[in-house]
């Protein structure tokens, strides 16, 4: 019974971070028809801007309770800054082309990005712990579990939540999906499309970088996190089902429940797990498990 406790914990704690990290990429898909591979640096520059604000916060004798504000707003300003000048600066010049070469194109800012980590953070691992110590453990089942942890299940039921409402139940939301069904029709209706790709990248991107802040205090930040982290999120996405944010959901609780059981009863499997669910799902759908229906022009 406690193996089983801590599968279905772990699992669901791990599903939590892949859907912060993979909704923002599924959302830019389903919108703006981008696979934005830089996700995975806005990750990293998410977790570099927060492990650096913890480390001075905490340098400065500072309460413990104002460094979980501060790694999201560090997350806000640096995935909403990076985001504007990605989708500004580059990727509004390629709108229209086929999605092979914006996958080309968000690679080679992946690259960039990836550099220019290194010139503005250096080399060295980031380490801001305090925020993840702080909290505590919780027992569960006669078992415990880093109380961060479960938080961040709390954070990406909110983050969940909040795309569902902010999607289905508000005008922008509506404007959004008639974008996503018809962009040329959207867009001889009066609805401003370029405002509408502007507002995604930068949400999106805001995804990334919160889902990198918020990890910070887990792990030690260091060069490469992001090329990581976007393999993982692309599985969780491509199993859902590129552009559907309850496919990201069931994506990413799917992965985590199997590698956790990967973990505590098989370990010699567990990188091999991840990428063995999303074969066996597109094998039997090669679309997603909630892809979304495309439109016929005719």
């Amino acid at each position: 019974m406690q193996t089983l406790i801590a599968i279905v914990v772990d699992g669901v704690i791990y599903a939590s971070w892949l859907f912060i990290v993979a909704a923002g990429l599924t959302l830019v898909y389903g919108v703006m028809r981008i696979l934005n591979l830089a996700h995975g640096s806005l990750y990293a520059i998410g977790a570099y801007a927060g492990a650096s604000a913890v480390v001075w916060y905490f340098a400065r004798n500072y309460p413990v309770a104002g460094s979980y504000a501060l790694l999201v707003i560090a997350a806000i300003v640096s995935g909403a800054l990076v985001g504007l000048l990605v989708e500004r600066g580059l990727l509004r010049l390629m709108y229209g082309r086929d999605e092979v070469v914006m996958v080309l194109v968000t690679y080679g800012v992946l690259l960039i990005l990836e550099d220019a980590i290194k010139l503005v953070f250096g080399v060295e691992a980031y380490t801001a712990f305090q925020p993840y110590e702080k909290m505590g453990r919780t027992s569960i089942g006669g078992m415990t579990f880093a109380t961060y942890d479960l938080a961040l299940v709390a954070v990406s039921i909110v983050v969940a939540l909040a795309l569902w409402w902010g999607v289905n139940r508000t005008k922008q939301g509506k404007l959004l999906l008639a974008v996503i069904a018809d962009r040329e029709m959207a867009t001889a209706l009066g609805i401003n499309v370029t405002r509408v790709f502007i507002v995604t990248f930068v949400i999106g991107s805001v995804l990334g970088a919160l889902a990198g802040a918020l990890t910070a205090p887990a792990i030690a930040v260091a060069p490469g996190l992001g090329v990581e982290v976007i393999v993982l999120a692309f599985a969780v996405v491509v199993t859902g089902g590129l552009g559907s944010i309850e496919g990201a959901l069931v994506g990413a609780l799917i992965i985590g429940i199997a590698r956790a059981a990967a973990v505590h009863l098989w370990p010699q499997v567990e990188l091999f797990v991840i990428y063995g669910v999303m074969a066996l799902v597109l094998a039997v759908r090669p679309q997603g498990l909630f892809a979304r229906a495309g439109a016929r022009k005719i």
